[in-house]
């Protein structure tokens, strides 16, 4: 990924200084095991241990000839330790290494990924504390609905933080397998208890049955989550956009001194982060698609799966990591304003209310056909001129009858509406 978008320790991860680290991890724990075992003499693992070394340089430059990353690494190893390098990949395939030290990379990302979206929940949760009680208007379709709290929406956003942080943190269990067994999952070359010992010493487990290589099935949920991960910031930052526009201007990002919103218009404050979470989002879940494509190898294995992960895995942990941290600063620095919110739920004429009144002539004796079309009359009035729809209701010989003029102004009281929550509020505080 580009630097733009990436963070220093999750960049660092997949560098290939890093990816070639974890390769010779991975293979002096091998040597260490076979020495366990009486395999390679002591001398020897010494040997191997104290020269042990690569250069992302010389390794590239080796590559170039045999056109095989693994054997390039190994040479250069191998001319770093000397004879006693015959011992270095003793039993084992390239797929050893790869998938192994692929999957101790993407633990280490996940757990970057996993703080990254606890966060976020801990901050979506204190601002929805902060605003339980702001009255604001619910919308469906865009629309106008009924009464809620800004805080209310918030802990939506909340409550699917923590399922995205739960979906993350399972799915990295899923991903926590490395193999040692060989060109076709037999262990033709190398014991089953050789790759437990090392599994143990790197902290994973031992894939259960693998080819040539570990089921893509681990690495396509890893991604999946991650899409919908995305796919949730993404939610979140659209509806900031809405809630930005200049007609309603209910929220908005936060905007620095000395920020500017655009070359040409000096008024300009505009949702860009938002937008860049919505974009960036965008890229996470189109790899899901090659992520899922990767499933169905041939056979034993075949390598199409390498160039796809080679791009998808580090561009789609970066920008998530990314995007978890600048949407907790745009949640932050998020500005709020309660007054502004009153004024638009007061804008759409008491319409919102229309539901209490429709039960409210049920309760009195109306059918549920005849209290629908007596509210819905006057709410058709009131969105082609402007009246209040409690007034037009009160001057409404079908609704007079039914409901008395203090009963009426109850039915367009929102604490009517807000009464549950802090019912539900119990359940964000136990976050």
């Amino acid at each position: 990924m580009i630097p733009r978008y990436s963070r220093p320790e999750m960049a660092a991860i997949w560098t290939d200084e890093a990816k070639l680290q974890r390769w010779l991890d991975v293979e002096l724990a091998v040597c260490r095991a076979w020495a366990r075992r009486g395999v390679i003499p002591p001398e020897d693992l010494a040997e191997i241990e104290a020269g042990a070394a690569f250069s992302v340089e010389r390794t590239l430059e080796i590559e170039k000839t045999t056109n095989h990353d693994v054997v390039a690494f190994l040479t250069n190893v191998n001319e770093n330790i000397g004879p006693t390098s015959r011992w270095v990949h003793y039993g084992m395939t390239s797929s050893d290494v790869l998938d192994t030290g692929l999957a101790l990379a993407m633990v280490q990302s996940g757990r970057i990924i996993v703080e990254g979206q606890a966060a976020l929940t801990q901050a979506l949760r204190a601002r929805a504390l902060e605003h339980r009680d702001t009255l604001c208007v619910g919308r469906t379709h865009g629309v106008h609905a009924e009464p809620t709290t800004f805080g209310l929406r918030l802990a939506g956003f909340a409550l699917e933080s923590r399922r995205n942080e739960d979906r993350l943190r399972r799915a990295h269990e899923q991903i926590a397998f490395g193999k040692l067994s060989g060109a076709v999952g037999t262990y033709a070359m190398l014991e089953p208890g050789v790759e437990a010992e090392v599994m143990l010493e790197l902290g994973l487990q031992c894939e259960p049955v693998a080819t040539q290589v570990i089921p893509r099935d681990r690495h396509a949920e890893v991604v999946a989550a991650m899409a919908i991960a995305a796919s949730g910031l993404e939610r979140l930052a659209v509806e900031i956009r809405h809630l930005q526009r200049t007609e309603v201007r209910e929220a908005e990002e936060a905007f620095g001194t000395g920020q500017k919103g655009s070359s040409a218009m000096p008024h300009k404050r505009n949702p860009i982060t938002a937008e860049r979470i919505t974009g960036l989002a965008r890229v996470i879940r189109a790899n899901s698609l090659p992520a899922m494509e990767d499933v169905a190898l041939w056979h034993e294995r075949d390598i199409s799966h390498s160039s796809v992960e080679r791009v998808i895995l580090p561009d789609s942990y970066a920008l998530l990591d990314y995007l978890l941290a600048t949407s907790t600063t745009l949640v932050d620095g998020l500005v709020i304003r309660p007054d502004r919110m009153q004024q638009v739920l007061d804008s759409s004429y008491g319409l919102v209310f229309s539901q209490r009144v429709l039960l409210g002539l049920v309760e009195e004796g109306l059918t549920r056909e005849e209290a629908y079309a007596a509210v819905q009359r006057n709410a058709m009035t009131a969105w082609g001129t402007g009246q209040s729809l409690k007034d037009l209701l009160a001057n409404d010989p079908d609704v007079q009858d039914r409901i008395d003029p203090s009963r009426l102004d109850a039915m367009f009281d929102p604490s009517h509406h807000l009464r549950h929550v802090d019912d539900v509020f119990d359940r964000v505080e136990a976050l």
